[in-house]
């Protein structure tokens, strides 16, 4: 959520900001709600002064009665009792100030960073850098769709009969891959420095609203009505509301989490091949980096995150390419996003694997967390996250790019956990 003051210290800069993201209505709504903070903060003065002068007349009421001067006492009492009234007016419009204020500020997305390239969608975003040669396969060669039939590694009918399209059952060395790659992914973040956590899978509506789910993807959440709990979709949001409500010690910085979910998305996307198989589905395996940092260093954390997925992919033989997401392709609480993408040489296109993001204030003003510097003044936090990795189309690359006629071969850096170098 942005921060009101910086709307109005930095209209120009932000109105240009919500221009790149292609945001209708940008300026009309960023005056707005400059409107609703100059109600709010005239009610407030208004409610104050009434505040301050009911006080002093309260204790005038007291002296008066100590003097026996009751009749005077009771006709300033009558004064004080207008006094109430009318500031129990003004106490309701600065409340209605206030949540209109902010239900519009939910409304508006992160202001992207500077590097940031105007687009309108993915095809304009911006390829940072190429890495690792594209496998030639057989002619034969077979999108995983196929493949995971043929060896029997995972089966969609059966999922689609315990729960429905969307949810597979990964089942023999299917199973024991996806086992393998969560517990490779953790192993190499615990390694780099980052604390491993296992929270709930569902959370509670502040939760959603904390890191920004709510109100924008309501409708591509899974929802239990009846306890109003949502299924995550991304570790981030259960990880990062850890942080809620928490004034950190600048000497805590950087703050590193890890964590391996199951995420849930209602909204798996059209038909098509683009979405066949692996390559969307409702729920899938994700282990989730989470930085929590100070301000002045978060764009180098944002790299150094980037850097570590690229390592995740080079240490699993994946040919891949980073891409600098454009301002009509950004996710709606982000400054700015680097997409990884995994080269599938059976589909012949590139899938999405991770997203890395700096959210800059964004998520911590709705959180409320802060840090203590050393003058002991707090300030907001800055908030990053990563896929590390998303497993569904990382699982349907390493079956794509590695299948020979004999089998499909396993990366090296898998073989420990698999106990196997080959599916056949």
């Amino acid at each position: 959520m942005l921060l009101v003051n910086q709307i109005r210290e930095n209209f120009d800069q932000y109105l240009a900001g919500l221009q790149k993201r292609n945001f209708a209505g940008a300026e009309e709504v960023l005056q707005k709600a400059i409107e609703w903070d100059d109600l709010r903060r005239s009610t407030q003065i208004q409610r104050d002064q009434l505040q301050a002068e009911s006080n002093a007349l309260s204790k005038e009421i007291g002296l008066l009665m100590r003097e026996g001067k009751r009749d005077e006492a009771n006709a300033i009492k009558e004064k004080t009792a207008g006094l109430k009234l009318e500031t129990k007016a003004l106490e309701d419009q600065y409340t209605e100030a206030e949540e209109k204020l902010k239900e519009l500020l939910y409304t508006i997305p992160n202001i992207p960073h500077s590097s940031v390239p105007a687009g309108k969608s993915a095809e304009d975003n911006e390829v940072v850098l190429e890495n690792g040669a594209i496998p030639v396969l057989p002619e034969n060669k077979l999108p995983h769709w196929d493949l995971i039939k043929k060896y029997d590694i995972i089966d969609f009918d059966l999922g689609v009969k315990i729960a429905g399209a969307g949810f597979p059952v990964y089942k023999g060395k299917g199973a024991r891959l996806q086992r393998a790659l969560i517990n490779f992914f953790l192993d190499q973040a615990i390694a780099a420095g980052f604390q491993e956590v296992q929270p709930p899978i569902v959370v509670n509506e502040e939760s959603g609203y904390g890191t920004g789910q709510l109100p924008d993807k309501e409708g591509q959440m899974y929802h239990a009505t009846a306890d109003n709990l949502f299924l995550i979709p991304t570790a981030e949001v259960p990880i990062t509301n850890m942080y809620r409500d928490v004034i950190l010690d600048e000497g805590d910085f950087p703050v590193k989490n890890v964590g391996y979910t199951p995420c849930f998305r209602r909204e798996a996307g059209s038909w098509g091949a683009h979405v066949r198989g692996l390559n969307r589905l409702h729920q899938f395996d994700k282990v989730e980096i989470v930085q929590i940092t100070h301000p002045e260093r978060s764009y180098k954390a944002l790299e150094e995150m980037s850097l570590y997925v690229q390592d995740l992919l080079q240490k699993l033989e994946l040919p891949y390419r980073v891409l600098r997401l454009c301002g009509g392709d950004m996710g709606f609480t982000s400054a700015l996003t680097y997409d990884m993408e995994v080269y599938s040489a059976a589909q012949e296109r590139w899938l999405e694997v991770s997203s890395v993001s700096n959210f800059e204030t964004y998520q911590s003003n709705r959180l409320k967390l802060r840090f203590r510097g050393e003058d002991k003044k707090t300030q907001l936090a800055h908030s990053l996250n990563g896929s590390a990795l998303a497993l569904p189309r990382i699982v349907a690359s390493i079956l794509e790019n590695n299948q020979t006629e004999d089998g499909i071969l396993m990366p090296k850096v898998l073989q420990p956990y698999l106990g196997f170098d080959k599916i056949d």
